[in-house]
């Protein structure tokens, strides 16, 4: 035999013996993340574009109303979810669990791009100086401007039972984690945001504590995300913004139970 044939056989017993200890060679696996990484990027390229298109259409709308605030703070809330989604994926090996992270990251990933090119046409700025949520405070003493019957006039699913403990809203908080968030995030952990804290005992968490504090978390999240979708259909006016509010809605509502579902299933 000449030495490349060795050198063959042996390059051809090391991938063997790698497979059969379940392991990945490594250009696969950073080839793996390489793919998710850029499939993300793809879905919000196309969504700024889809977004900018729709907004060329119709008046600006005016600066702190809600459809301006509804497309900043669910652009942001948005993103945590992408965050937390990917987060999740990386750690857990369930195949329905990494499902539902890969709809919610390539989901909201579209949504949020979308968000970000509607603000890019109207010429304003994806940030502002207003305290988070605030625009939604015009709504507080309005709820009977919802349609009776609608899903605007209902209230958001609720989260109970072990695993986690009551807080403001009706939103969980996790178990041996802080209720409060940070200072100056009041308004955002009322629309189900995760604290620093939160994001970081996620990050250092695995196996089945890790799915515990995603699935309350993001419980939590989507029923901020519902309260928002829901204040943007009493006050929007934009057709494009009323019509991502009601399809946030419809979705974020049926994931709260499917997320429920997953959840008791870890208790």
């Amino acid at each position: 035999m000449t030495v490349s044939e060795e050198a063959g056989t042996d390059a051809v017993a090391n991938v063997s013996a790698a497979t059969a200890y379940g392991s990945r060679p490594p250009v696969l696996t950073r080839r793996i993340m390489l793919v998710g990484a850029l499939v993300v990027l793809v879905f919000v390229a196309l969504a700024g574009f889809a977004g900018y298109q729709v907004g060329r259409s119709g008046d600006v709308p005016d600066e702190g109303g809600a459809d301006v605030g509804f497309a900043r703070d669910m652009q942001t809330h948005h993103n945590q979810a992408v965050h937390m989604a990917l987060t999740i994926r990386d750690k857990t090996s369930d195949p329905t669990l990494r499902a539902v992270a890969y709809d919610i990251a390539t989901s909201q990933s579209q949504q949020a791009g979308q968000l970000y090119g509607w603000l890019a046409h109207w010429g304003l700025p994806a940030t502002s100086s207003d305290r988070p949520m605030a625009w939604m405070s015009a709504g507080q003493h309005l709820p009977e401007d919802a349609p009776a019957g609608s899903s605007a006039a209902s209230s958001p699913p609720t989260v109970g039972g072990a695993g986690a403990t009551g807080s403001q809203d009706g939103m969980p908080a996790m178990s041996g984690m802080p209720e409060k968030p940070a200072s100056g995030q009041s308004g955002e952990m009322s629309m189900g945001m995760a604290t620093t804290e939160q994001l970081k005992s996620l990050q250092r968490a695995t196996g089945l504590q890790a799915e515990r504090q995603f699935l309350t978390l993001m419980i939590a999240h989507h029923q901020g995300g519902v309260q928002m979708a829901r204040a943007a259909l009493r006050l929007a006016t934009k057709p494009e913004v009323l019509t991502l509010a009601r399809a946030i809605d419809t979705a974020q509502t049926a994931e709260i139970a499917q997320l429920q579902q997953l959840l008791e299933a870890r208790r």
